[in-house]
């Protein structure tokens, strides 16, 4: 179909001729491009580097690469000091980000491993700032995870994953807990009361993994196997369903050896 000619502006109009969407998607693109180069540039000089520099590193005109720079830090992803640019705050966080999405994948690979060679779910949990937080449930069509019907937070003391926890604090701070959130029965095999539960925690040999056998909710076993964080109690968990049971303990030393093969910087520690 042919097209229709465009109309010429009357006389007086401010209209202007306008760029082909083409040409603009294209500078616009440029642009970045540019900019980008301009940011490796710099990031391969510690030390900083002129405006000439990076200008003549990276193929751009002088007046094109000031341009582009006084832009950059203006956005914060550059800092002029004394003439020479610097990478700024801006690009730092992008770094940051981009090390932190790594160290998450890391962990969320390594749990989904250890799920499908065990077949079971697989839960990190940490005790932080006085409460239970699961960081991360790594399960599947085959292998559910427990469904919550019982906040975990407030029911620590039925399940593996929080008496786990619990094990790795002080005295005060279990008491501190439980204060908050005594101790209730869920099911008939529950522990009955704070007493009984202390008592239990204060057997529990440091870093020996906590079983539980439908304490949290029927039909389920479960158990969890303290790490090693520094000041911060954590634990790696998995459960299976009662018929299972048999299958439990050979689970947990398979994993505890998986844990100990980990290398001391894996990322454990972060939040997921």
């Amino acid at each position: 179909m042919p097209t229709q000619p465009r109309a010429a502006a009357e006389p007086g109009s401010r209209e202007e001729p306008q760029d082909p969407p083409q040409d603009r998607t294209a500078t616009l693109i440029g642009s970045v491009q540019r900019a980008m180069r301009l940011l490796e540039s710099v990031a391969a000089h510690e030390q900083g580097a002129p405006a000439k520099q990076l200008a003549r590193e990276t193929g751009l005109a002088l007046p094109t690469a000031y341009h582009l720079l006084r832009t950059l830090v203006h956005e914060g992803y550059l800092r002029r000091d004394k003439g020479l640019f610097f990478l700024g705050e801006a690009a730092a966080r992008l770094h940051s980000s981009g090390a932190e999405q790594k160290r998450r994948s890391m962990v969320i690979d390594t749990l989904a491993g250890w799920r499908d060679s065990i077949g079971a779910p697989i839960y990190y949990a940490v005790y932080r700032d006085g409460e239970i937080t699961v960081l991360s449930v790594s399960d599947s069509v085959g292998s559910p995870a427990v469904e919550e019907w019982a906040d975990f937070r407030q029911t620590a003391h039925a399940h593996a994953v929080g008496q786990c926890l619990l094990s790795q604090l002080d005295e005060e701070a279990r008491r501190d807990h439980l204060s908050r959130y005594p101790v209730r029965s869920l099911t008939p095999y529950t522990v009955r009361d704070d007493k009984a539960l202390l008592r239990r925690l204060e057997r529990v040999g440091r870093m020996e993994p906590v079983l539980e056998r439908q304490e949290y909710a029927l039909g389920v076993v479960c158990a969890a196997i303290p790490l090693t964080m520094g000041s911060t109690a954590a634990t790696v968990a998995l459960s299976l369903p009662s018929h299972q049971a048999d299958r439990l303990l050979p689970a947990v030393q398979w994993l505890q050896q998986e844990i100990g093969r980990l290398p001391e910087a894996f990322p454990l520690s972060i939040s997921i």
